[in-house]
């Protein structure tokens, strides 16, 4: 094992997959029976705010009854455990990685379960619906959309992200397709700063070819197996000997 310290991961649909979650676009160029265009972009908020409203509602309500798998288990092992830098930077809009007990947790792409109110810039926690066009809890305003990075719309926190691949050792991606940006381009930032990249997926992805090292299978086999490898290779100080809380505590 490399000397270890600092970890970037990158979740994709691929991790959510395996708990039922589907994945954004299908063969056909669909998601979920909805061409992207008409449910993802802020041009289709503005021609059918009720088409996008009912959509993410369905999208909110069904993600609630998902549970996280063994991956994201896995993944919240490793953060409970490692004492060097780590960040889980999820394109995912679901909270998975945060019930299986996660913490470090950044949402480039936002939260299904958060509501963000576009006259005072206020993201509140939402499970209900918005169809109805109900009241910002800060400031009253009849204004809230999904807290979703739609195409178009710059991702959040992307400061973050590349500070923390610049002190990175390792960058590992899971579950990406490698075709959405700018998350695809991570792995090259990575290699040009001189980290170790891995990829963990179901097949290879679009960026494989920039990848150090990749392992094929379904992520809640790959995961366990490697972070299990991490922790049993790597050296003290970098991780912690206690028990893994259970999901959902610090």
């Amino acid at each position: 094992m490399m000397d270890l310290r600092n970890i970037v991961i990158l979740t994709g649909a691929g991790v959510s997959a395996e708990s039922g979650i589907d994945t954004f676009r299908s063969a056909g160029g669909l998601w979920e029976q909805h061409r992207v265009e008409d449910v993802a972009t802020p041009e289709a908020f503005v021609r059918d705010p009720e088409l996008v409203l009912r959509f993410y509602d369905m999208r909110r309500a069904a993600i609630q009854t998902k549970v996280p798998n063994p991956a994201h288990e896995a993944l919240a092992r490793l953060d409970h455990a490692w004492e060097g830098d780590l960040l889980i930077v999820t394109q995912n809009v679901d909270d998975l990685h945060e019930r299986a007990g996660a913490q470090r947790v950044l949402h480039m792409h936002g939260e299904h379960l958060n509501a963000w109110c576009t006259a005072c810039d206020v993201r509140s926690r939402w499970t209900t619906t918005l169809i109805d066009c109900p009241p910002c809890p800060a400031c009253g305003a009849t204004a809230l959309r999904p807290d979703v990075v739609w195409f178009g719309e710059m991702p959040y926190r992307m400061d973050e992200i590349f500070a923390a691949l610049r002190s990175a050792d390792l960058f590992v991606s899971i579950g990406t397709s490698g075709a959405v940006y700018p998350a695809a381009g991570f792995v090259r930032n990575a290699r040009d700063m001189g980290v170790h990249t891995l990829e963990l997926n179901l097949e290879r992805s679009q960026g494989s070819a920039w990848f150090d090292e990749t392992r094929l299978g379904p992520a809640s086999e790959l995961v366990p197996a490697w972070v299990e490898e991490v922790l049993e290779s790597c050296p003290l100080p970098w991780k912690r000997h206690r028990p893994t809380p259970p999901p959902g505590h610090p």
